[in-house]
């Protein structure tokens, strides 16, 4: 295959043909053929609904399927799916949860459950006259969507505001109608976007046809929902007294730890390059659960981290407070997730980690998902201000050093057995691993 060469009509061909022609340009066709099949499912149904949930797919892409267990949120066990690739996340959680779970759990309310959608459009015209006749604007475009937001409505949720935005102190011209929408147990992105290309369409026929405005009056630059949405909030907390944590480290007396800790939270508050690791494994909790549950991870990323930085500044999405011998942990943080529409009732394996939560809504799901990043979080945290990081991640990823060099069995027990005793490293790996190949074993 040449490398420069435009394709056309890759999207007609078929999966098989799609295959032959990217294995082409390999120097080993046939192996890299029977690589890419090798991850289809041996179910062809299922692989066929696998391949309808994007385009141009050749195979599948696996990531580790886990559990979190013994996480209790607001008084109820939870056993947690997780998927995710990184080392000792997974670990984090359920080590978190465990040391949590005598101590009360995990708390959590949902304060709000409303998502965001905007018109975006030029306006040359006079806007207070549009103004003055926005009631009766308004009144029509809602009748407009009526068929749509029906069912939505059936259910609690539908449109629950509407107003005209002035946003020319940005771009001259330029206005908004934002619109404010509960989708219930959706995500709801597909509804929000039908309701706003029928607002955009109603005001266009309505300067059109009103006689009230000039030609050209109007330009819509586009419909679309936010994915940020500030007011769909999570707060998850945990709570203990300080002496509580007596023993946490060997080297550190519970009000030690508690002080190094609080500074720890403090310094990614104030600190946009630790702020930014530090929130970055919250989202390894939080995306997990996502992903397990067919939920878009990287909406509810972009939105938590948005929300990070709304007064100018990328903080901390956790906040500790420290008074009268109690110690509170808590993370609050929008998150737009579903439990019906989408990936959540096509996978199988979503449709799965929903039956293992219970079938939860979509806020109790929330509060699920903020639990594991909080989860992680205090793991992380507490382990950076005792022991180290590395330490334990470094022994988590130990088995993947191993298959890198292709170990076997019987050696990776060999070095499962060594690094209970030292610190992984890659180098000390492979210098084990030779020793153990040439007849020397360390000890």
């Amino acid at each position: 295959m040449n490398d420069n060469k435009i394709i056309s009509g890759f999207s007609k061909l078929s999966k098989e043909q799609k295959i032959s022609l990217i294995a082409s340009g390999s120097p080993n066709p046939l192996a890299v053929e029977k690589e890419l099949k090798s991850f289809w499912n041996n179910d062809p149904v299922v692989q066929k609904l696998f391949d309808e949930f994007s385009e141009n797919t050749l195979t599948n892409y696996y990531f580790p399927y886990g559990i979190a267990p013994n996480v209790l949120i607001n008084g109820h066990m939870y056993m947690v799916p997780m998927v995710i690739e990184e080392s000792s996340v997974i670990a984090a959680a359920a080590k978190s949860a465990k040391f949590w779970s005598d101590k009360g759990g995990f708390h959590s309310e949902v304060i709000s459950t409303v998502k965001i959608g905007q018109v975006h459009f030029i306006w040359n015209g006079d806007f207070t006259v549009l103004q003055q006749k926005f009631p009766t604007l308004k009144k029509t475009l809602l009748e407009r969507t009526s068929g749509i937001t029906s069912n939505m409505e059936s259910r609690g949720g539908g449109v629950i505001d509407m107003e005209l935005v002035d946003m020319t102190h940005e771009i001259a011209d330029y206005y908004q109608l934002r619109v404010k929408f509960d989708t219930r147990d959706s995500m709801g992105a597909n509804f929000i976007n039908s309701c706003l290309e029928e607002y955009a369409a109603g005001l266009r026929d309505y300067v059109d046809n009103s006689g009230l405005f000039a030609p050209g009056t109007l330009n819509v630059i586009m419909s679309i929902l936010s994915n940020y949405t500030p007011e769909c909030l999570v707060k998850t907390w945990v709570e203990c007294d300080v002496t509580d944590f007596e023993g946490v480290d060997e080297s550190l007396t519970a009000e030690e730890f508690v002080w190094k800790f609080e500074k720890a939270v403090n310094i990614a508050n104030v600190d946009v390059y630790r702020a930014t690791t530090h929130n970055k494994g919250i989202f390894n909790g939080i995306d997990s659960v996502a992903l397990a549950t067919g939920n878009d991870f990287r909406a509810i990323e972009a939105c938590g981290h948005a929300y990070a930085a709304r007064d100018g500044k990328y903080r901390s999405l956790t906040q500790v407070k420290i008074e009268n011998g109690r110690f509170k942990y808590s993370l609050t943080l929008p998150i737009s997730i579903g439990t019906v529409g989408g990936l959540t009732s096509l996978h199988p394996m979503a449709k799965f980690s929903l039956q293992l939560l219970h079938n939860p809504g979509a806020t109790e799901l929330m509060m699920i998902a903020a639990t594991m990043g909080l989860a992680n979080n205090f793991s992380a945290v507490k382990t950076l201000t005792t022991k180290g990081i590395q330490l334990g991640h470094m022994k988590m990823h130990l088995l993947n050093i191993l298959n890198v060099y292709k170990a076997t069995e019987s050696e990776k027990a060999s070095a499962v057995e060594f690094f209970k005793h030292h610190k992984v490293s890659h180098n000390l790996v492979a210098s084990f691993i030779q020793s153990v190949r040439n007849g020397h074993p360390k000890n």
